[in-house]
């Protein structure tokens, strides 16, 4: 939002078309995590494996060798970024989901983990190598806010909850 009273807000509120394009953003399998390292307090980003899963929302598994593992943990405010660049035209103007959102470990022993673990496996078969070594762990990403570009002149606030 504009902090100055005199220019109002480019961004605006999201509308169906606005809201349809950012849910098919929700659906890319990978995204930009950006974290803040706990002792140096400087950002640091990754590539992280993402999902909406229908029961957890927004949700990533995580190493405990990554950087962002402990990050995470100490200072669970985060962001993400979904979007791909297309194979022509300038980057700026392709589609893309910032998301600011708050970090939340999913225990080992949390009764819903198991049907978690396996709707991760139906749309990341491959992780099966690692999914169950003892330093992973599914992370929560909660959202608290949303800002979508859809391209040029094409920016929209989008409510938590329409993600």
């Amino acid at each position: 939002m504009s902090s100055d009273p005199a220019r109002p807000d480019p961004v605006r509120p999201a509308d169906a078309e606005a809201l349809a394009l950012a849910r098919s953003l929700l659906s890319l399998d990978h995204a930009a995590l950006a974290w803040t390292d706990p002792d140096t307090g400087t950002p640091g980003i990754s590539r992280i494996a993402f999902a909406r899963d229908p029961e957890a929302g927004m949700l990533t598994l995580v190493s405990g060798l990554a950087p962002h593992f402990r990050a995470l943990r100490d200072r669970p405010d985060c962001a993400l970024m979904l979007g791909e660049v297309g194979d022509r035209g300038d980057p700026l103007t392709h589609p893309r989901l910032m998301i600011r959102a708050r970090a939340a470990f999913v225990a080992p022993d949390d009764p819903g983990r198991p049907a978690l673990r396996d709707r991760w496996l139906e749309r990341n078969p491959k992780a099966r190598i690692y999914i169950d070594l003892p330093d992973f762990a599914f992370v929560r990403l909660a959202p608290v806010s949303a800002l979508l570009n859809g391209g040029f002149a094409r920016a929209f606030h989008i409510a938590p909850g329409d993600l």
